[in-house]
């Protein structure tokens, strides 16, 4: 679990879930497939395999393989994506040492023009770089409207609880030699999965919210 949630955590958890399914309850899927969601996370020039990718199958009188404790390189990139119920909209690798900026916002906006006249709901982390103040304003520039995402809940964040994992698992084992194939082999990656992958991620969000709700505000462990 990312942290200790306090009892006021977790009933603004509660708070923000069942407004949000109030929200969603009216509108059904044309809400859902109004949001636009993006996080960050850093991706590994070489991520080693987890104990059950490493099986082997082997004879009885093979010898036993010999296992390294392996570390991820020093190499990593720090990527942003954005993505809704179609696809990804926005991949983006941010220098060392910068974080998200109002320019990715609009980025966005140039590149995903198709259903911005239905009106835009933003679901992103409250980290200090989404709540900054150019930000903010750019935000407000591009009249989109950022739903309400309560603090430390990753368990309730599409790009944490669906996309992220299977991405890093797809990279588990292989070793990149260079920023650009690490690049390259997330956005093959991306754009191998089917439209169907995205919309059940953000599908996923109303039985989260319920889910958070039954469980009183604590943490959704799958």
């Amino acid at each position: 679990m990312p942290r200790h949630l306090t009892e006021e955590h977790k009933r603004n958890r509660q708070h923000i879930c069942s407004s949000l399914s109030e929200r969603y309850s009216p509108e059904g899927d044309n809400f859902l497939n109004r949001i636009i969601t993006g996080d960050e996370t850093w991706i590994h020039h070489y991520e080693p395999e987890t104990k059950r990718q490493g099986l082997q199958w082997k004879h009885t009188s093979s010898p036993s393989s010999k296992k390294f404790k392996s570390q991820p390189t020093a190499g990593k990139l720090l990527l942003t994506v954005f993505w809704n119920s179609q696809g990804p909209i926005l991949e983006h690798y941010m220098e060392k040492g910068v974080t998200v900026t109002s320019v990715n916002y609009c980025n966005i906006r140039s590149k995903w023009r198709g259903s911005l006249t239905q009106g835009v709901l933003l679901l992103h982390e409250n980290a200090r770089p989404h709540t900054a103040h150019l930000t903010i304003n750019t935000i407000r520039q591009l009249n989109w409207e950022v739903l309400e995402h309560p603090a430390h809940s990753p368990d309730l964040a599409p790009s944490d609880f669906h996309l992220f994992g299977p991405l890093k698992n797809a990279l588990r084992g292989r070793r990149f030699a260079a920023d650009d194939e690490v690049k390259a082999a997330v956005h093959d990656w991306l754009c191998s999965q089917p439209q169907t992958f995205f919309s059940n991620g953000i599908k996923k969000l109303t039985d989260r919210w319920a889910k958070c709700m039954e469980k009183k505000g604590d943490y959704i462990e799958k």
